[in-house]
């Protein structure tokens, strides 16, 4: 983009460098094995590529989530499921950064300039997905503490977290005004971690669930008031679904390139598969979706920096960005017939990598719900 600052153009070479020589060499590996990828992890931290929307007098780079956006769509060409480790920090990080005290910023945050530490965002139950209100967690005062039980599910990173998000019900009556987040040492007792979930997709993204039993969690964990669980928790979807539909357009433009890069190589009929209709326009419409994507994408991510509400703007980058990738990479196996069927080639991992997008962070049926909310509201 010719309208980026110098210092994001190199953010985004950054990034791009790292897909590129890091990232892209191990996916294969890591999707094939489900292996936690801690070394690129670890890389990714000393290049300054993780936790960069820590506030800097945290520790952090402070970057908006343009910047993110920006570095999120390099790292998702390279491989959206080691982009989901290395990203998913943000979604835990931001109810903190927008909701936190100083104290809280600088005692929870400030860690990870230190470490390539991990924190997970643990809202979602085994009976509460979309339907965030149906939750069941408990965290019910008792003295100075809070009593937690319940089971969270589908928590990203949880086999490696140091901290969670946690939201959970402290008047159990009240509906989603009767809901706290709270931080969680992920060390307390009471605590248990599940198995790694043996996903189709994105295969080394950490997946596990979370029980919590009579865990006693520091009043000093409380973030902001009691009853604004829902708010702060829900505030952290328009910060973060710009990054996910970012991490989208980068797999949908990866997808792209394998599909011209073979369409223009694989001869049929006399020549190039390139040269027909059907496969072309197939093509073009990949092509127009990317760079669709990426402007509501950019729009979403600017929206919020400017300290405007992007919630319209970030279900309309995250639910198109989603399909359309999920769509592009469809479409890339197609181009590639047989052969993209078969593991040997690199569009059918894309194919299940993108299958999440549609479903994480809200799916696609709960954005179009945001989508006409926002616009009936008006």
């Amino acid at each position: 983009m010719s309208d980026l600052s110098p210092e994001q153009k190199d953010l985004q070479k950054l990034a791009f460098e790292f897909a590129r020589d890091v990232v892209r060499p191990k996916a294969p590996h890591h999707d094939e094995t489900g292996e936690w990828p801690a070394d690129i992890l670890k890389q990714g931290w000393e290049r300054g590529l993780m936790n960069i929307h820590v506030p800097e007098d945290c520790g952090g780079l402070g970057l908006g989530t343009f910047e993110g956006t920006l570095m999120d769509e390099e790292i998702g060409w390279g491989c959206t499921g080691i982009a989901t480790a290395m990203t998913a920090n943000s979604l835990a990080q931001v109810p903190v950064i927008v909701a936190g005290s100083d104290a809280q910023k600088k005692k929870w945050l400030g860690r990870f300039s230190e470490a390539p530490l991990l924190c997970s965002y643990a809202v979602t139950e085994p009976g509460a997905g979309s339907d965030v209100a149906g939750i069941k967690t408990t965290a019910l005062k008792k003295g100075d503490k809070y009593l937690c039980n319940g089971s969270k599910m589908w928590i990203t990173g949880a086999g490696h977290a140091d901290w969670f998000f946690v939201l959970a019900k402290t008047d159990p009556n009240a509906g989603h005004k009767g809901m706290t987040g709270f931080i969680v040492d992920a060390k307390l007792p009471g605590i248990t971690i599940g198995k790694k979930e043996n996903n189709m997709g994105q295969r080394c993204s950490d997946t596990r669930g979370v029980t919590f039993e009579d865990v006693e969690i520091p009043a000093d964990c409380l973030l902001g008031n009691e009853g604004e669980g829902f708010k702060i928790a829900m505030r952290a979807f328009d910060h973060t679904r710009p990054l996910v539909a970012a991490a989208a357009v980068g797999l949908g433009r990866a997808a792209l390139e394998h599909a011209v890069s073979y369409a223009k190589e694989r001869k049929a009929f006399g020549g190039p598969i390139s040269q027909f209709q059907g496969i072309s326009f197939m093509i073009s419409d990949m092509a127009t979706k990317v760079e669709a994507g990426r402007l509501l994408v950019h729009k979403s991510a600017r929206e919020i920096d400017a300290g405007r509400r992007n919630t319209l703007y970030a279900a309309m980058a995250k639910r198109f960005a989603a399909d359309s990738c999920m769509e592009i990479a469809t479409d890339a196996v197609q181009v590639f017939g047989g052969n993209g069927f078969n593991k040997e080639y690199p569009v059918e991992k894309l194919m299940r990598d993108a299958k999440i997008m549609q479903i994480y962070e809200g799916t696609s049926q709960i954005q179009r719900v945001i989508i006409a909310r926002e616009l009936f509201a008006k």
